[in-house]
């Protein structure tokens, strides 16, 4: 009888727990598990975040390439802005002319003007009129930059932005605002327009984005609609 009691007191001595070594190496072995499991955790969020920043430049580009689409479609026509700029395409900045068609509405004029500044791709744009008067304000009041147009923002983390338009009389590309200050240029506002002025045809984009390695660029044919 006392040889049983004596194993039943030692199965409950071996039983009785871990030793402090086993739960040093417990400790140990769940810290490297964690610690592996908040680095993988950290790398999915990390390629998530760039994700999320590629869709964001990818959905304003597209926006932005839309809309500028858009407007140089409707560039108005020589014969309802007979002797008249309609496009000026300078540094960070492109200012047009379009033509705006609504339901039961006489063909009206407005001022669109995108400017890129700190990164940001922004789009304003004026009242549409009939008035060549009020027009020549909007026009020139875009170029100074003081006019109250309301800003859109179409894009973000621009880190380069040039353009080149094509010029039927030369027949080729040239950089924008390399042709300002020909004397055939007449500006809307600035005199009485009487010379002919050089019509272009097409407008080239180019955009590079931050983190992206290459440019976007992009061919616009003006007045196409």
């Amino acid at each position: 009888m006392h040889h049983k009691s004596s194993k039943f007191a030692n199965a409950i001595h071996s039983t009785k727990g871990f030793t402090l070594i086993e739960l040093l190496v417990a400790i140990a072995i769940l810290a490297i598990i964690a610690v592996m499991g908040w680095s993988g955790l950290d790398s999915i969020i990390r390629a998530r975040q760039t994700l999320n920043r590629e869709l964001e430049q990818s959905r304003g580009a597209q926006i932005s390439f839309v809309q500028l689409e858009n407007d140089c479609a409707h560039l108005v026509s020589e014969s309802l802005l007979p002797r008249r700029e309609n496009l000026r395409a300078f540094g960070q900045q492109l200012i047009l002319i379009r033509t705006v068609y609504d339901d039961n509405q006489p063909t009206r004029l407005q001022v669109v003007a995108y400017r890129v500044q700190d990164g940001v791709f922004t789009r304003r744009e004026s009242i549409a009129t009939r008035d060549l008067k009020i027009l020549d304000s909007y026009w020139q009041n875009a170029i100074n930059g003081n006019d109250n147009m309301p800003v859109v923002k179409l894009q973000t983390d621009i880190t380069v932005f040039q353009m080149r338009t094509w010029n039927n009389d030369e027949n080729s590309w040239r950089v924008a605002g390399t042709d300002i200050a020909t004397p055939q240029t007449v500006i809307p506002g600035a005199g009485k327009p009487g010379k002919e002025v050089p019509r272009k045809t097409g407008l080239e984009v180019t955009m590079q984005l931050a983190g992206q390695a290459n440019p976007l660029l992009k061919i616009f044919l003006l007045g196409a609609a």
